[in-house]
């Protein structure tokens, strides 16, 4: 088997119902644009706030391609 070599690039993904949400819009739009996903590694939770109450549910996710540059 060849080597094989793997890109990571790292997405914020938001959602107001909840952190899976999040996580799935990176993951989402990631695909829409990038071929070949292999892993999705959620870092990072957060939310943000307006006096007090959770306006959004953050994600921030690496994930990981398959490289096919030269």
């Amino acid at each position: 088997m060849a080597e094989q070599v793997y890109k990571v690039i790292e997405l914020i993904g938001t959602s107001t119902e909840s952190w899976e949400k999040a996580a799935a819009a990176a993951v989402n739009r990631a695909g829409a644009s990038v071929r070949n996903l292999r892993v999705a590694e959620v870092k990072e939770l957060d939310m943000t706030l307006d006096e007090g109450n959770v306006t959004a549910y953050r994600a921030k996710v690496n994930i990981s391609f398959k490289y096919e540059g030269e």
